[in-house]
């Protein structure tokens, strides 16, 4: 005998059924959970799993300026929190101005940096990594951008001699911790070394 409404009851049923012995039924939340895994673990990252891919870079790479190119689409990519990712070269040796070279991130109106400015200018003149927790808190800071919260400063040597620099903001305060320096200072040394192998 059958009852009204027992189709559609038997029909729920099934779904219900189908839903409950494959998991895989509906993707949606999955896809955004996989996005969000996958965001979070960039995040994560340490130097120890970028260097090597730093060195690879080095050995590939068919000239300074696709070694640069490659290096900050590599850490901008990986790396969440560096966002604002370039190198500054010198204009010419011995010169005193520095040029925005290959970047990864928003358009900066600092395309030419005086020595005797900013923190990238600093950096370069003392031959020295600097890291800024707070660039609010710091003087020499030139701003470029509102949400730029702190910022690291690594010189790029050519046989002892500063060349230029790589320079990475980002967007939260003291982004840039030891392992963050132990890496950026890589990334600097393994341009310098490849611009010395190859000139």
């Amino acid at each position: 005998m059958s009852y009204p409404g027992s189709s559609t009851l038997s029909s729920l049923v099934f779904a219900l059924s189908a839903v409950k012995f494959a998991p895989n039924y509906f993707q949606f939340p999955r896809v955004l959970w996989s996005t969000r895994t996958e965001s979070m673990t960039a995040t994560n990252l340490k130097s120890s799993d970028i260097i090597p891919q730093l060195d690879a870079l080095a050995k590939s790479a068919a000239s300074g300026e696709a070694l640069m190119k490659s290096i900050v689409a590599l850490l901008h990519e990986k790396l969440t929190r560096y966002n604002w990712v370039g190198f500054y070269m010198l204009e010419r040796e011995g010169g005193d101005t520095l040029v925005l070279g290959p970047f990864k991130g928003t358009m900066t109106p600092h395309t030419r940096i005086p020595l005797n400015q900013g923190i990238c200018g600093a950096a370069a003149s003392s031959g020295k990594t600097i890291v800024v927790d707070d660039v609010n808190s710091d003087s020499r800071y030139l701003a470029c951008s509102l949400e730029t919260k702190s910022e690291i400063v690594v010189p790029v040597f050519v046989r002892g001699k500063i060349v230029g620099e790589l320079d990475i903001d980002s967007h939260f305060l003291a982004a840039f911790g030891p392992d963050d320096r132990k890496l950026c200072e890589h990334a600097a040394a393994t341009l310098g070394k490849f611009l010395e192998s190859h000139s």
